[in-house]
C-alpha cells in the first residue's frame, strides 16, 4: 500500500491514495490467500489509473453476498464499489486482476 501511495504522489494523483490503497489491499490479500506463490502488482498511469495484480492462480474471483456476522468475503465487493471496472484476464502462468479509476476532475482558474 505504501509503495501504491508513493507513486500516486509522485504523479500528483494524491486524491486516489485512499481508494488505491483499499484496492491494492483487498487484491493482494486475495492473491495470497488464494494463489499462494509470487505476485506482482503494477500501477499504469493512462486514460485511467490501472492498477493491475497478478498471481499463479487459476481460480475464478467472484463478488460474495456476504452474511452480516461473516468475518470475511467483501473484498471484491469493497473494490467494485471504489473502482469503474475491474475484470481479470487468464495466462497459461495465471491470472491479473485489473481494475481501472478515473482521474480526478482538473479544477480550472
Amino acid at each position: 500500500r505504501e509503495l501504491a501511495t508513493r507513486q500516486l504522489g509522485v504523479w500528483g494523483l494524491e486524491e486516489l491514495s485512499f481508494a488505491t490503497e483499499l484496492v491494492v489491499s483487498e487484491l493482494v490479500t486475495n492473491a495470497v490467500r488464494y494463489a499462494g506463490g509470487p505476485l506482482r502488482l503494477r500501477l499504469i498511469r493512462d486514460r485511467t489509473l490501472l492498477c493491475e495484480v497478478a498471481d499463479t492462480g487459476h481460480t475464478s474471483p467472484h463478488l460474495r453476498h456476504s452474511a452480516e456476522d461473516d468475518e470475511g468475503g467483501r473484498g471484491l465487493f469493497i473494490v467494485a464499489q471504489l473502482v469503474q471496472r475491474w475484470g481479470t484476464r487468464y495466462t497459461p502462468a495465471g491470472k491479473t486482476i485489473w481494475t481501472e479509476q478515473a482521474f480526478p476532475p482538473v479544477e480550472f482558474g
